[in-house]
């Protein structure tokens, strides 16, 4: 159990929802199996595949998001609609309209739709009620959205804020690099790209190279912001931050990892163990976090309000051209 990618969120300070009746909550909607005629079915499914839907491990919450969706695509029901209609036309002498041609895709789709072959998946949350946060194992916040909008499908009051600090990611990760130091507790890795704000849109990216020296800087100076940064937390968690104040790539380290050996021959026991292990480290990195970029900002009551509704969701960034061949992305 162990998190990739951190989409993170705020929970006021005054909501008042225990894991009991949380479950209540989200036992309204469990996950059930594409019917017949679905194309997506979704629901909450246990974390750890029994029948509790709300996992608490001190003081600590998990729940998960089934997701199943019928692989039928566009293609196929287009060429078997296709073949139909010839057949049709030589029958009939004439071709199909489009109202005909709409009104045979749509009942070749639900002949299909039945036999079609589905896939599964899952999303975890993971619900911190004392410090107030929300962080979703996602790797953008339109994937993020998904689990938001389940819950406010669920959840008879849902009050969510975005993360805001003082700084912005950008700002700060571009005074990290021109002086070539982190904050504290943290260090820079070797990972960054840079993105230039001009209409050109030019982008560089360094995948295990060294950030230090005048070449950075020299990107910096030309007008390229920093749009993804690898650091590490205290020797002892690796990621990626974002210009969305999105964390990615989190890398639990060896240091980390070594303290849940003895718990390997048990599974329930060792999703336990890591599940609150990376909570535990995770309450530290997050905090750190936003000290970093100067503290977080406080939304007023009346945005707040604002804010719990689909306005969480923000939209992405433009793609960046990389100028590293045959290397991973981020």
């Amino acid at each position: 159990m162990w998190f990739k990618n951190l989409q993170i969120y705020r929970l006021p300070a005054n909501w008042d929802m225990s894991a009991e009746r949380l479950e209540e909550q989200l036992a309204k909607k469990p996950f059930h199996p594409c019917g017949s005629q679905d194309m997506e079915s979704r629901g909450w499914l246990s974390p750890l595949n029994n029948e509790v839907l709300v996992h608490a491990v001190g003081g600590q919450w998990l729940v998960s998001l089934g997701f199943e969706h019928r692989l039928l695509p566009s293609a196929v029901v287009k060429q078997e609609a296709d073949e139909r209609a010839e057949e049709m036309a030589e029958q009939q002498g004439y071709k199909l309209g489009r109202k005909q041609m709409k009104e045979l895709r749509e009942q070749v789709t639900q002949e299909l739709l039945p036999r079609a072959f589905t896939r599964r998946r899952r999303m975890f949350a993971w619900i911190d009620p004392v410090n107030g946060w929300l962080v979703i194992d996602a790797a953008s916040q339109s994937k993020a959205e998904d689990v938001l909008e389940h819950l406010r499908h669920t959840l008879d009051s849902f009050p969510l804020t975005l993360l805001r600090t003082e700084r912005s990611p950008v700002s700060a990760m571009a005074d990290w690099l021109a002086g070539g130091e982190a904050p504290d507790g943290f260090t820079i890795d070797q990972d960054c790209e840079l993105r230039s704000i001009g209409e050109d849109k030019a982008a560089v990216r360094y995948v295990r190279h060294t950030l230090e020296g005048d070449e950075v800087k020299g990107h910096l100076e030309a007008g390229k912001l920093p749009t993804r940064l690898a650091l590490t937390f205290d020797d002892r968690i690796s990621f990626v931050l974002t210009e969305k104040l999105e964390i990615k790539r989190l890398d639990f380290l060896d240091v980390v990892r070594d303290q849940i050996d003895g718990e390997k021959g048990d599974a329930e026991a060792l999703f336990n163990a890591e599940f609150a292990l990376m909570t535990g480290e995770l309450a530290q990195l997050l905090p750190a976090v936003v000290q970093a970029l100067g503290g977080e900002v406080v939304a007023a009551p009346a945005e707040a309000k604002a804010e719990t509704g689909p306005a969480v969701k923000t939209a992405p960034s433009e793609a960046a051209a990389s100028v590293v061949a045959d290397d991973p992305p981020f």
